[in-house]
């Protein structure tokens, strides 16, 4: 069997330039809808929950149950994948006062919760 990542797509404008970018790295990948989440393969090496133009506390914003993947796959998330992953795992996403385009720089914050 061949190994794969699995792309879930919340509706990102993004999400074929990601698969094509994991495909340039001679790894094979297939992309499926957040509402459709395949079953667990032994191929399945890792799972990149892609953007959608939702925020997480929007009301629609899609809420798919990840337990049968959590703690068993690497998961990436970019964009909504990113907010996500946080809110669902008892994060806070909150809303930044500058808007960031392009590179950005990140650190860790810890207040000592």
């Amino acid at each position: 069997m061949q190994e794969m990542i699995l792309i879930l797509d919340f509706g990102s404008q993004y999400t074929q330039l990601i698969a094509r970018r994991v495909r340039e790295l001679n790894v094979y990948c297939e992309i499926h809808p957040y509402d459709n989440i395949p079953e667990i393969e032994n191929d399945i090496k890792g799972v990149i929950l892609s953007g959608s133009p939702y925020s997480v506390h929007d009301p629609e914003a899609p809420n798919p149950d990840l337990s049968n993947y959590r703690g068993k796959f690497p998961l990436l998330g970019v964009c909504y994948g990113a907010q996500f992953l946080v809110k669902s795992n008892g994060g806070s996403v909150v809303p930044s006062d500058i808007r960031e385009y392009g590179r950005a720089n990140l650190s860790f914050v810890d207040k000592g919760t």
